[in-house]
């Protein structure tokens, strides 16, 4: 089974920087495979998700993305990767506000004909599946601005984008931190379900441990990045 994501001796240090941020032996995710990537503030899970979304290259080590080398790929064949292969929902959403709640959606799909070919009908009835689907039916809602909806309603749209038009792998960087424990969950369970539908990867990245129960494999990234361990429990993490 080739991985969705698969890194191997990855190091990567910030210009004008001492020291790395990151230093991995492995990181893997496999397809359909729900994972939760734990750590605090400052541990390198940001850095992590752009060196597997192609935005960052590591100064050495090996980073695969549905088999192909993205340190060996061109910016536009990276780009092509994440477009097609990647969903993802950002910290802060990343909507466009001068878009409606459908057409913020079906945006991916623009991008990428491997996902527009993925969706039977048209993209607008499968974004409103989508947000239907994440509890957001609504016709009055639908028709508001993206700026207009509240915190939680704003992650659902995002998630519903990431989703659309079946993405190999779903990666979503701490969508949650805005959410009571309750909307949470809810959300959490929402956002698997639709990715096992299509049977899609999850990488979820949080520093709350709480949220390990939702996931078939919990990865603490200050465990197994030896930049983020003193040198006293072995070799020099420089």
């Amino acid at each position: 089974m080739t991985a969705l994501v698969d890194l191997k001796g990855v190091r990567f240090t910030w210009p004008k920087q001492p020291r790395p941020v990151l230093d991995l032996a492995e990181f893997t995710v496999l397809p359909g495979e729900r994972v939760f990537l734990r750590g605090p503030s400052g541990s390198g899970k940001s850095t992590l998700l752009g060196l597997i979304s192609g935005v960052l290259a590591p100064q050495a080590g090996e980073i695969h993305l549905m088999g192909e080398d993205l340190v060996a790929a061109s910016g536009a064949r990276r780009d092509r990767l994440r477009a097609d292969h990647l969903g993802i929902i950002f910290q802060l959403f990343n909507l466009v506000p001068y878009l409606g709640v459908v057409a913020n959606v079906a945006l991916p799909l623009r991008f990428s004909a491997r996902r527009r070919a993925a969706v039977q009908g048209a993209p607008d009835a499968e974004a409103r599946r989508l947000l239907a689907a994440l509890g957001l039916s609504d016709p009055e809602l639908l028709e508001r601005r993206v700026i207009d909806l509240s915190v939680g309603q704003q992650q659902r749209v995002a998630a519903a984008r990431a989703l659309i038009g079946a993405p190999d792998l779903v990666i979503a960087d701490e969508p949650t931190s805005a959410l009571d424990t309750l909307a949470r969950d809810q959300f959490i369970t929402l956002l698997s379900e639709e990715a096992a539908q299509t049977g899609a990867g999850l990488l979820f990245v949080s520093h709350d441990p709480g949220l390990a129960s939702h996931f078939e494999r919990t990865v603490d990234l200050m465990e197994i990045n030896r930049a983020a361990q003193p040198a006293s429990q072995g070799e020099s993490a420089a």
